[in-house]
């Protein structure tokens, strides 16, 4: 008798569900180990931080403080302990985080209590900061990846002058640093021209988020020079990567053929424009990280009030829970927006559905 096998779409989805875990775990460990390679004792910057306000008076009792918050953080206890503790609390994490049961995550979510901003969690700063994040990362890449992909596939359905104007200017838009982007931003348009504030997310004075007009325009004054370091760069590395997969779909044989048969341009053009899409959602999940990356060094030039300044402050400070969330945070989003990519893949693209659907049968 033979024995049932399983589908293919679902032993796909397994593989890339353990590769991604053993990848996790390694990002993980490297994050514990490399984070302790760092010089400098973040508890006596926090000893020495509560007890500044007490100069002129006698302190007493600060050996046994240090010793306190040492224990508390857990940094007496032997390395590979320190590891074991480190990983339970981490992937436990993941699993409140991934599980979107909203209210208890930060309740059951473990990262730790932050160093820094010591007594509170580093799950409540994450989540204060994360919202500000998103809201400049994720319209920088709907809006780069749409708009990159029109202009990479009129300059190569069009050709001449526009072909030569979008492809050098993305050229140019997609080699260049974020940091470098934004600090040209920053220069032309707050020093030179002072059209926007020089950083910030907010007014000096305002604090949180707030549905008021007045507060809405405010934050999008300066929220403009940072979305625009992020989307121009976008947009360049779209359009380059559409124009060349236009060129190629252009100059295929059927292309050529359906042509000489008599079929109109503008449809056949939307045919190559549908082939050449595929590729372009592969390789938008592979250039996440990137783009995830040039969103924190952003936050950090404009002092923008994300994950990226948070973790900024936190490595400057040596507040290791702070850092290891940030870290497992950004991991965590980056594989799982490569992981879903993948996945959607099979049925974006029919060629892979016939290949799944020929195994099955």
């Amino acid at each position: 008798m033979k024995k049932p096998s399983l589908s293919p779409l679902f032993s796909h989805v397994c593989k890339k569900a353990v590769f991604y875990l053993v990848t996790y775990f390694i990002a993980l460990s490297l994050i514990f180990v490399i984070i302790r390679l760092m010089p400098g004792n973040p508890i006596e910057q926090l000893v020495a931080r509560l007890v500044a306000g007490r100069r002129g008076r006698p302190v007493f009792g600060v050996d046994r403080l240090y010793l306190l918050f040492i224990e508390e953080f857990g940094l007496d206890k032997p390395m590979h302990e320190q590891y074991f503790i480190y990983m339970q609390n981490m992937l436990s994490s993941t699993i409140n985080l991934l599980t979107f049961r909203i209210c208890p995550v930060l309740q059951s979510a473990n990262f730790g209590i932050s160093i820094m901003y010591y007594p509170r969690t580093v799950m409540d700063i994450m989540t204060g900061k994360l919202l500000w994040s998103l809201s400049l990362l994720l319209p920088s890449i709907i809006i780069g990846f749409v708009v990159g992909n029109y202009l990479g596939a009129i300059a190569a359905s069009k050709k001449g002058v526009m072909d030569n104007v979008v492809f050098n200017i993305s050229l140019f838009l997609s080699n260049i640093p974020y940091y470098c982007l934004a600090l040209i931003l920053l220069f032309v348009f707050a020093f030179i021209w002072p059209v926007f504030p020089i950083g910030g997310g907010y007014s000096f004075g305002r604090a949180g988020f707030s549905l008021t007009l007045d507060w809405i325009i405010d934050y999008l004054y300066h929220y403009a020079l940072p979305f625009l370091s992020l989307v121009l760069i976008t947009i360049g590395g779209q359009a380059i990567g559409m124009r060349v997969m236009m060129i190629y779909e252009l100059n295929s044989d059927y292309y050529v053929y359906s042509k000489q048969l008599g079929l109109s341009e503008r449809k056949l053009v939307n045919y190559a424009y549908q082939n050449a899409i595929l590729p372009q959602i592969t390789g938008l999940a592979l250039s996440f990280g990137s783009i995830f990356g040039g969103s924190l060094v952003t936050e950090i030039v404009f002092n923008y009030p994300g994950i990226g300044l948070a973790l900024y402050n936190a490595i400057l400070r040596h507040d290791y829970p702070l850092i290891q969330g940030c870290f497992a945070l950004i991991t965590l989003a980056t594989l799982l927006a490569n992981f879903l990519m993948d996945i959607l893949y099979v049925f974006i693209d029919p060629r892979i559905r016939v290949v799944y659907a020929g195994e099955k049968a």
